[in-house]
């Protein structure tokens, strides 16, 4: 060491520590206690932590706010470095240097000055904007960390500065009431008699959304509030970007130029993007609500993007805070809504909109033909979820302008989406839409016809049904289309059950069996299948046994549960004309329980209904009522009722309504009514399905035994649970045998341990053979 730098040190160690040069706040600091509590504990554990986040989501306040709160902890000051200012990479040490007040002595580099300068200190140093000198910073902060075992750093960027030990803590948007609050103290301060009451509560919540949540567009628009009311300046917003962008700003005018509006924060974000991660942004503009790295690399590869870089790259810009993740459904990505429509208006400019959104719309529309295709397998649950979760990808899609015929074949291809999803009567609108635009007899058209029909008929709505009937008949006769005939022959079938005309509806439907399976179409052919076996059950026809036998079979080796469960139910009807009341609860509850996880409303109300029938007539009125209400929730939202399935439904329905009444009062039966009423119509079926199958009212009591059986503790069912125990049979096969649903047998098995005292199926063997002893032995002696 030379002696200049010797004296540069001493001269260095000796300097008196100032406290810090952390800026007073001008504002009130609102939310972010959870965030703030957590930096607290990032920076104890380790001593380099990054806040990264999208432009405007408010790092630097949160950084300068919770480094206030130190206090103590840091004897030698809190340090703030803004290097939103600086440009070239060179000037970043010194530009610390600088924040710090350190005088340049020596002939040494700053760098090890600085390291010398704070080798002693407990300090916590502010790296501000770092994102456009990455690797700058990255260096000194290496520099700095190895020489000073007591400095800590906290460093705000849009992308991780990738130095050995770092924490990265992710700031998210604020959430809903956060923001609201954020718009009151804001607006208040510009407008004293600016107020969120109950007139414009909605209107507020809906700025704040169509805001992302950004604490800096949402600044930008309080500013706003001194001339417009809120809902004004909400609808403005919903304009044009270059509206939105004109409203949102007039920021601070001592701010650095890239953070005075939200423009400039979103071009400065655009210009850090290498040309690649540019292009990309620009592609995934296209997608609404989200999306998957499948959907990326199927819609953004090409012309300039190989589809081995999508990944890549979209981590990139996931680093550099352009483009969020979130766990919905497994891993997805999301951009904010002003970035993506930022990024909408720059691939716009490029001329390349019209063929992403056509690029757009075939992904999803082969997403969809891929599900509806295979159906009748397992995973339908998750393919209706993965369905819900791209549900605003779907509606864009559906938007496309190009090629109509496209758009008929997606809204046909997602039936199950409309049926069974939960959005029947969205389904119902976009195919009215849908089919008055392409009036062309084409054989997308015919499908979307089918489609149509399906829905219909869900809702009740025969008259229509039998309008769509009679065009897609004559539409496949022209264009001489057997499976399209075939279709429309089997929902003429569904529409003459509806009516009440059960032996017309079978034999359609066992001729559209016939005829579909000669076609080779296995999909059409299952569904036909499903429909007879349910026609036949609630017939009462003895080919039911056969129908239902393969239904199951078939789906016990996929996995298919949605068939499955429609034909659990059906057989729960044989059952309640049968007189079988323990039987049709169960098998009601075996069908609700293979319902778990789909969305469909109809086919969930129709199941509560029948378990509805047979609670009343176990006495349980109450809990009939309450299944009643659940049911009438769903009927409302799914816009059909119970009459829409036949008057054999409706004279059920209004039986159980009568005795009920009769047993509790109208009063008492309005308040279980509506309090079911609160399960169907707050979280859909799901809910609903909890309600029905938990605290299950136990009428064993209630059942008559065998003369036989008259001290046995077990209900019938039981009995017969109990006896394919004792030969050998696990739940699944006793499920089986029994036709029941696995969870139902696990239920039987665990009431026949719990009423007999047992632990073990062993015991209930024994105890179910030497009851059969018994009786033989007894039968002997009489």
């Amino acid at each position: 060491m030379s002696s200049a730098d010797g004296q540069a040190d001493a001269d260095v160690k000796g300097m008196a520590v100032e406290s810090g040069n952390l800026p007073a706040a001008f504002t009130s600091f609102v939310g972010r206690r959870h965030e703030a509590a957590e930096i607290r504990r990032l920076l104890g554990a380790g001593r380099l932590l990054t806040l990264t986040g999208v432009g405007g989501v408010g790092k630097t306040r949160l950084a300068l706010e919770t480094a206030r709160t130190f206090g103590k902890a840091f004897p030698d000051g809190v340090w703030l470095v803004d290097l939103a200012s600086v440009h070239d990479p060179a000037a970043v040490t010194a530009t610390v240097a600088g924040a710090l007040r350190m005088p340049d002595l020596g002939v040494r580099s700053v760098v090890d000055q600085l390291a010398a300068y704070l080798m002693r200190q407990r300090a916590l140093l502010i790296l501000d904007n770092c994102e456009h000198l990455v690797d700058a910073c990255a260096g000194l902060v290496k520099a700095l960390l190895s020489a000073a075992p007591e400095l800590r750093i906290l460093a705000t960027s849009r992308h991780t500065l990738g130095v050995t030990g770092e924490h990265v803590l992710a700031i998210p948007p604020l959430p809903l009431d956060e923001a609201v609050a954020l718009l009151r103290d804001r607006a208040t301060a510009v407008h004293a008699e600016f107020a969120v009451s109950p007139p414009n509560q909605t209107e507020v919540a809906r700025l704040c959304a169509d805001l992302d949540g950004l604490p800096l567009a949402i600044e930008l628009a309080a500013s706003r509030l001194r001339g417009l009311t809120v809902e004004q300046l909400a609808d403005r917003l919903e304009d044009r970007l270059e509206s939105r962008f004109a409203l949102l700003s007039g920021g601070c005018r001592t701010a650095p130029r890239h953070q005075r509006t939200l423009r400039g924060m979103i071009d400065w974000s655009y210009e850090l993007c290498a040309p690649a991660e540019q292009l990309l942004w620009r592609r995934l503009s296209v997608f609404v609500g989200g999306f998957t790295l499948e959907a990326a690399e199927g819609v953004c590869a090409g012309d300039g993007i190989d589809r081995r870089e999508v990944a890549d790259l979209l981590d990139r810009l996931v680093a550099q805070s352009v483009v969020l993740t979130c766990e919905v459904e497994g891993r997805r990505y999301r951009l904010l809504e002003i970035v993506r429509r930022y990024g909408r208006e720059r691939l716009t400019d490029s001329g390349a909109e019209g063929e992403l959104r056509v690029r757009h719309r075939d992904f999803f529309l082969a997403l969809a033909e891929r599900i509806d295709r295979h159906w009748y397998r397992a995973g339908q649950v998750e393919n209706l979820a993965r369905l819900r979760v791209e549900h605003a990808n779907l509606v864009a899609a559906l938007d496309c302008d190009a090629a109509p015929r496209a758009g008929l074949r997606l809204l046909a291809a997602l039936c199950w989406h409309w049926c069974a999803g939960g959005f029947l009567s969205e389904g119902r609108r976009m195919l009215e839409r849908a089919l008055t635009a392409a009036p062309e007899p084409t054989p997308e058209r015919a499908q979307a016809l089918l489609a149509a029909i399906w829905v219909a008929q869900t809702q009740g709505d025969l008259t229509t049904a039998d309008r769509w009937l009679d065009e897609a008949g004559t539409l496949g006769e022209w264009l001489g289309d057997p499976a399209v005939r075939v279709q429309v022959a089997g929902f003429r079938g569904v529409s003459a059950h509806y009516r009440g005309r059960p032996a017309e509806a079978i034999e359609r439907y066992a001729e559209a069996l016939a005829a579909m399976t000669a076609l080779g179409d296995e999909r059409q052919s299952v569904s036909w299948l499903i429909a007879l076996t349910c026609a036949q059950a609630y017939a009462g026809d003895p080919g039911v046994s056969e129908t239902s036998s393969r239904m199951i079979v078939a789906a016990e080796a996929s996995g298919e549960r949605w068939g499955r469960a429609q034909v659990l139910m059906a057989l729960g009807h044989d059952a309640w004309t049968r007189g079988d009341r323990e039987r049709t609860e169960d098998l009601a509850r075996s069908a609700l329980e293979y319902m778990r996880g789909f969305d469909d409303y109809a086919m969930v109300a129709r199941m509560l209904e029948l378990l509805a029938w047979a609670t009343a007539v176990g006495d349980a009125h109450a809990r009939a009522a309450g299944l009643l209400g659940a049911a009438d929730a769903l009927w409302r939202d799914a816009g059909s009722s119970v009459a829409a399935f036949g008057p054999q439904m409706t004279a059920h329905h209004e039986h159980c309504e009568r005795t009920v009444v009769a047993a509790l009062g109208q009063a008492a039966y309005a308040v279980a009514f509506a309090d079911g009423g609160g399960h169907g119509g707050h979280g859909g079926p799901g809910r609903a399905v909890a309600f029905a199958l938990a605290d299950r009212i136990d009428a064993d009591a209630d059942i008559d035994v065998d003369t036989a059986d008259a001290v046995s503790p077990l209900s019938r069912r039981e009995r017969e649970v109990a006896a394919l125990v004792a030969k050998g049979l696990s739940n699944r096969q006793i499920a089986a045998e029994l036709v029941l649903s696995p969870r139902t047998a696990d239920r039987h098995v665990e009431n026949i341990l719990a009423k007999l005292g047992f632990r073990s199926r062993a015991r209930i063997a024994a105890w179910w053979t030497a009851g059969q002893v018994s009786r033989v032995v007894g039968a002997r002696e009489r």
